[in-house]
């Protein structure tokens, strides 16, 4: 309405707090200047196109960006405080239930607890995230899930879920915050926010027997080791390669599922890429889908 003239004046106890930010402010500073509106907050009036009123919107703009940004970074600072005690719990994963004032307990439902421990005694049975989740898969068993309410429902366990409560130090009764960041970066001039789950040495707060965990701590800390001997390839140690000659290694799909294809190295010198759809395999246990060797697709990629 304003860009398109037919506002007259936008009134306000304080106009600044039309925008969140300097950038979003001066863009409707301008617009105003350009359709001739007025700006109205208790004090006065102001016409953006004197340059006297817009020097004086210009500071009131960022006095409220520094100001909002005061009140973020102090409770930001508060929250950081606050977990730094184990006191700031702001979900509970599957397996607990938050209690008052600001702790957590398991949950009473036996079946949840006897499955959580289930899934520990099998990964030690097993020794691989996979394999364990093969076994559940293999005997119909099913994995607790937290719903956005706080209920527990029952679902077909996949991976992620098996690795997660593997790797969550809640689970071996400790108490855990700054796992994870978020950047922000340019991709392509646009700006993008991904999270980033940061190494154990960079976690803001880890606070060992906090709570009552489904294993004790000794135990939680040699699984993680297994875990991430399973993941490394480095000599002496167990694991899969993260690097080859496959020209198109992440960049193929599968055209009946949608999945990402694989790529497996075969040969003497595993040398041989070959693609393969095995996610369903991996992450499910569902049947393979196509596979296919490398040399003829890369070939005419790369022609």
């Amino acid at each position: 309405e304003v860009c398109l003239g037919r506002v007259g004046a936008v009134a306000a106890r304080e106009v600044s707090r039309f925008a969140r930010n300097s950038r979003e402010w001066q863009k409707l500073v301008e617009v105003c200047r350009i359709v001739d509106t007025v700006l109205i907050d208790q004090e006065t009036v102001y016409a953006p196109r004197a340059s006297n009123d817009r020097l004086l919107l210009g500071l009131k703009g960022s006095l409220n960006e520094y100001e909002l940004d005061l009140l973020r970074q102090r409770s930001l600072d508060a929250r950081r405080a606050k977990a730094k005690r184990g006191e700031l719990i702001v979900s509970a994963p599957v397996g607990y239930r938050k209690t008052e004032p600001q702790g957590l307990e398991k949950d009473p439902d036996r079946r949840v607890q006897e499955t959580i421990c289930l899934v520990f005694d099998q990964f030690e049975r097993l020794g691989s995230v996979r394999q364990t989740l093969l076994w559940f898969q293999e005997h119909g068993l099913q994995l607790p899930a937290a719903t956005p309410r706080g209920e527990t429902r029952w679902k077909r366990p996949i991976y992620g879920s098996v690795y997660q409560m593997l790797t969550n130090p809640l689970y071996g009764g400790a108490y855990a915050y700054g796992k994870t960041e978020r950047t922000t970066r340019y991709d392509n001039g646009e700006v993008r926010k991904c999270d980033r789950r940061k190494p154990r040495a960079q976690w803001s707060v880890l606070i060992p027997h906090t709570f009552e965990g489904y294993v004790d701590w000794g135990r939680f800390e040699r699984i993680q080791q297994s875990i991430h001997a399973n993941m490394q390839f480095t000599s002496g140690l167990p694991g899969a390669a993260k690097a080859g000659s496959a020209l198109l290694a992440g960049l193929l799909r599968c055209r009946r599922c949608a999945s990402k294809l694989t790529v497996h190295y075969t040969g003497k010198h595993h040398d041989v890429a070959r693609y393969s759809c095995r996610r369903g395999w991996l992450d499910k246990g569902e049947p393979r889908c196509i596979a296919f060797g490398s040399s003829r697709v890369d070939a005419a990629v790369a022609a």
